[in-house]
């Protein structure tokens, strides 16, 4: 029998998506306290435009090639040495970073989650890094109160909606800030839209907000703390402004060390900002946790995430045009099990559930 051969995203050269090739390498090993997984779903990220335009900070050193992909689930399909708790068959979650828009790649099995039997395994993929910044946005830097006024920046976008929904079942009050095309959206989430193009959001609610969560960065944070009523708190956790502005990442590491010294400003407000990796890196006790419960959510029918589509390893470079553009309204999801049949001399799409 043949032993079926890996295919990876690799950037091959930092810049734009012409930079990503679909490359065959040999199949992994799992090695001592490790597993390896047949990667059924890996969500594309914004994040992920920023690593391959060498813009993230937390990836900083690491030089072209290397593989592409920030998280998975998968199911287990060789255990190495040393490994209890998990069979053949089990599917499992990971946050990787890097390494995952595969169709193999192997993993450490003590930072793994397993993932609840009948799960769509695309719609669990976008729970990893946008519903579960969202989740920890809320819970573990916020600590939001039932009442609260609340403001979402990019509302529209993955994150954005993660913390309208679950914002909305914290009992906040939400207002959802975006291109004024996203409005229908933005109302059925469960928030009051704000259209960037029409109106002042620091004006939107008399004596400001409690909370605003910022992954945009417009003008360094500066109107966001500016709509903060006081003792109100400013969570930063992106700066996609920076990026649509060119901006190089010693000004964006600028910004974000400002908002440390912006901690206690005047009137009691507060800024911080919030990154998923060293929030897991402090507590991985809560990472597992609070997966574990936004599975819980899915498994029930409380929680919905939208998957825009389903986009094979072929097309991840496209894919990547796409997010850079922005306007979706739901996650591209890779599922390395969508390929292309060619039965008649064309290239056509055969379209899986992943």
């Amino acid at each position: 029998m043949i032993e079926p051969r890996n295919r990876v995203v690799q950037l091959r050269r930092f810049g734009d998506p012409g930079g990503l090739e679909v490359v065959e390498t040999p199949l992994p090993t799992a090695g001592p306290g490790e597993v390896r997984v047949r990667v059924l779903a890996s969500s594309l990220e914004y994040t992920d435009t920023l690593i391959r335009r060498h813009l993230y900070p937390p990836t900083a050193a690491r030089r072209p090639p290397f593989v592409m992909g920030y998280d998975l689930i998968g199911e287990i399909d060789q255990l190495g040495d040393g490994v209890s708790g998990f069979r053949l068959g089990d599917r499992v979650a990971d946050m990787t970073v890097l390494g995952s828009n595969a169709a193999y790649r192997t993993l450490q099995a003590s930072q793994l989650t397993p993932v609840p039997a009948g799960l769509d395994a695309a719609q669990a993929a976008t729970l990893i890094l946008s519903w579960m910044t969202a989740y920890q946005l809320l819970h573990r830097a916020a600590k939001v109160k039932r009442g609260q006024r609340v403001l979402v920046h990019g509302a529209a976008g993955a994150v954005g909606q993660a913390l309208l929904v679950l914002g909305g079942m914290a009992g906040l009050q939400l207002w959802g800030g975006a291109n004024g095309r996203h409005a229908e959206l933005i109302r059925e989430l469960g928030a009051a839209p704000i259209d960037y193009q029409h109106e002042d959001f620091t004006r939107a609610v008399p004596g400001g907000f409690d909370v605003v969560f910022d992954g945009i960065g417009e003008d360094g944070y500066r109107r966001s703390l500016a709509a903060l009523k006081g003792g109100g708190l400013l969570c930063a956790y992106g700066y996609s402004a920076g990026v649509r502005g060119r901006r190089g990442m010693l000004t964006m590491l600028a910004w974000i060390a400002r908002l440390y010294l912006w901690r206690w400003l005047p009137g009691g407000r507060r800024a911080l900002f919030y990154s998923i990796n060293a929030m897991r890196l402090r507590r991985p006790a809560w990472f597992k946790d609070d997966l574990k419960g936004l599975f819980a959510l899915l498994a029930s029918g409380a929680i919905h995430p939208r998957v825009a589509e389903r986009v094979s390893l072929d097309e991840v470079a496209e894919a990547h045009w796409r997010l850079e553009a922005g306007g979706l309204e739901g996650k591209l999801v890779l599922c390395p099990d969508l390929g292309f049949d060619s039965g008649d001399g064309r290239r056509q799409a055969r379209k899986r559930k992943c």
